[in-house]
């Protein structure tokens, strides 16, 4: 079971750093990344390390703690609470690789990999190698990574292999850093701090063993966190640093409420009605969305420390609340700026950063309103390939 006493320690140590995260948010969005040392620290902190398994060292954090480490990461700063996010969902790599390849590269207490599920690179099969090419976009937080992975369709003989289903078999190539070029292309309006830039190789070789494939194959680690489906993983990550920069947002505003006054008014924002009204929706809205959220995750995480495989319909409960958190939490940010006016649209301003991440949070696929379909299929009781789910 996860240690209690470790993930108190890791929130401690989250809540140190909390501070300087939230005053260098400005800094990050200027040089569009992660900057180093804040990369260290985070590394020093543990919060890359949180679904790393315990036999490489790592934390394998119960998704409910996971969650709340990103949420508070994200709170202070939600560039930095996504980097933290896909360091951490990333080395989910190694519950699924042979173990001795795994220790290899996961062991290392300090270690941030990063990298791209999508199927955007060509693997070709040469024997107990592939050789691997291909560009991917998102690749956040990889100036800081160490080990890098990108998600390639596998050729053989000149052909696409593909799975029993029919769709294209894809894994997930891991190699390291110094194999990539790392191109600027993160000129984006939201998450600007998260450097999240392409990454390109070129005829590298992966050996087979530093391969995964998170949809067919068989976690090596047994604890119940790996019986989650890495996408319903993936989904608290995204969700979390929505659910942080919301409540970041929400902090924002009762700071400038509680000092702002209209012009030709004596009153603060504060003391207004309509904005006490207003805001306690926000709020309500909030604290809804994340018991929802919450309460999803314990249900789930029951069913994994028991015994079989978390059924269908469970996974699709977890992904709608993944998916209402993300919507609700870009709706309150967009709600909270309005709300702020005219001081809200200036740069010196949170709320104008946490409505841009909030929309920029929408646009990751495991979240975005596809999501919805995929789970009303599973509602309404149609066939439905679970791969994504």
């Amino acid at each position: 079971m996860p240690d209690t006493h470790m993930h108190t320690d890791l929130l401690a140590n989250v809540r140190t750093l909390a501070p300087e995260l939230a005053a260098r948010a400005a800094e990050m969005e200027e040089v569009r990344r992660l900057p180093a040392d804040l990369a260290t620290k985070l590394a020093k902190a543990g919060v890359f390390r949180t679904i790393t398994p315990k036999s490489f060292g790592g934390l394998e954090l119960a998704p409910h703690d996971f969650v709340e480490t990103v949420e508070a990461v994200a709170t202070a700063n939600a560039s930095a609470g996504w980097c933290a996010m896909i360091g951490a969902t990333t080395a989910m790599n190694a519950a699924y690789m042979d173990p001795a390849t795994a220790g290899e590269i996961y062991s290392d207490p300090d270690i941030i990999t990063g990298g791209v599920f999508a199927p955007m690179g060509k693997a070709v099969d040469e024997g107990d190698d592939y050789r691997v090419s291909g560009r991917w976009q998102w690749g956040s937080g990889s100036a800081n990574c160490t080990w890098l992975c990108g998600g390639c369709t596998i050729w053989e003989n000149g052909e696409m292999k593909r799975l029993p289903s029919g769709a294209p078999d894809a894994r997930m190539m891991v190699f390291p850093a110094s194999d990539a070029t790392l191109l600027d292309t993160w000129h984006v309006m939201g998450l600007k701090g998260t450097g999240s830039g392409d990454i390109e190789v070129k005829d590298i070789r992966v050996p087979k063993a530093r391969s995964v494939s998170l949809v067919s194959d068989a976690p090596y680690e047994i604890g119940p966190l790996f019986k989650f489906p890495a996408f319903g993983l993936l989904s608290l990550g995204v969700c979390a640093v929505a659910l942080g920069n919301t409540r970041g947002s929400l902090d924002a505003f009762a700071a400038l409420a509680t000092a702002k006054k209209s012009q030709g008014s004596s009153k603060t924002l504060a003391e207004r009605q309509t904005m006490q009204a207003e805001f306690a929706k926000c709020e309500a809205a909030w604290r809804a969305a994340r018991a929802y959220l919450f309460s999803e995750i314990d249900q789930t995480w029951v069913v994994a420390t028991g015994e079989g495989a978390i059924p269908m319909e469970r996974r699709a409960a977890l992904r709608m609340a993944c998916t209402h958190m993300t919507r609700t939490g870009a709706d309150i940010c967009r709600s909270l700026y309005d709300l702020g006016g005219g001081a809200a649209l200036f740069e010196s301003s949170d709320l104008q950063r946490r409505f841009r991440d909030a929309h920029a949070i929408t646009q990751h696929i495991v979240t975005a309103p596809s999501t919805w379909e995929l789970t009303g299929r599973i509602l309404f009781g149609l066939p439905t390939d679970g791969g994504m789910v």
